[in-house]
């Protein structure tokens, strides 16, 4: 038997993949998973209050850890930086052991109820990116990377889901036109900001930027961080 909430929420969380292909991550699939583990219903409950919910997120966070365990084993070094990231977002995709999990995930955390836990579960993911990639910004970029990467990687989870070729090229192709998007939006904006032209007019948005910055826990768990001058 489990010993530590951890323990138990991960024997749960092994009981219900069984179920989540044909029940989703529901109230059914979850008293499976008691059922099957024969772990307590009130220890169960105890450690995920909200049941399927806190099994679903628990399932995502073990994807993280996968691919953070991926990306420091791998060599990354010789690779262009979007290529890095290109290359972390692939190993989450991969991290994932069933299509079908994933889809009724987000079909899950698509609920009203539930889509603030999504929401932070995908920036999460991709502030571990940025983290485990070496990124050190301490002002507004910490939440823009976050911000569109975000993007990037929701938009390739749903094109990844519908993805029957070999390999899953067109997703990683796909990936690759997201992310030479974004390079191309960071190309311009650094044009406007050369702009002697238009240096007067960003004064006073660069000098509101200049105040924001990122939260002093490094998972970013203080958000949203402060908009005061840091001493």
């Amino acid at each position: 038997m489990p010993h530590t909430p951890d323990d138990t929420r991960d024997q749960l969380l092994d009981a219900a993949l069984v179920h989540v292909p044909f029940d989703g991550w529901s109230a059914a699939s979850f008293d499976a998973a008691v059922a099957d583990t024969g772990i307590d219903p009130g220890l169960a409950r105890a450690t995920c209050p909200r049941g399927a919910v806190d099994l679903a997120l628990a399932f995502h966070d073990r994807g993280d850890s996968v691919m953070q365990e991926r990306i420091a084993g791998a060599d990354l070094d010789d690779m262009r930086f979007r290529d890095r990231i290109a290359a972390a977002v692939r190993y989450r995709l991969e991290a994932a052991e069933d299509k079908e999990l994933v889809r009724r995930g987000m079909t899950l955390f698509a609920l009203p109820q539930n889509a603030a836990d999504g929401t932070k579960a995908i920036w999460n993911t991709c502030g571990l990116i940025w983290q485990a990639l070496g990124d050190t910004s301490q002002d507004v970029n910490w939440y823009t990377k976050r911000a569109t990467l975000s993007g990037v990687y929701s938009a390739t989870v749903l094109y990844w889901l519908g993805d029957d070729s070999p390999g899953h090229q067109a997703t990683w192709d796909f990936l690759d036109r997201r992310i030479d998007n974004v390079m191309q939006i960071e190309k311009l904006k650094a044009q406007v900001r050369s702009n002697p032209a238009l240096k007067p007019l960003l004064a006073g948005p660069n000098w509101l930027l200049g105040q924001i910055h990122a939260p002093k826990d490094p998972g970013g768990n203080d958000l949203p961080g402060s908009v005061r001058p840091r001493n």
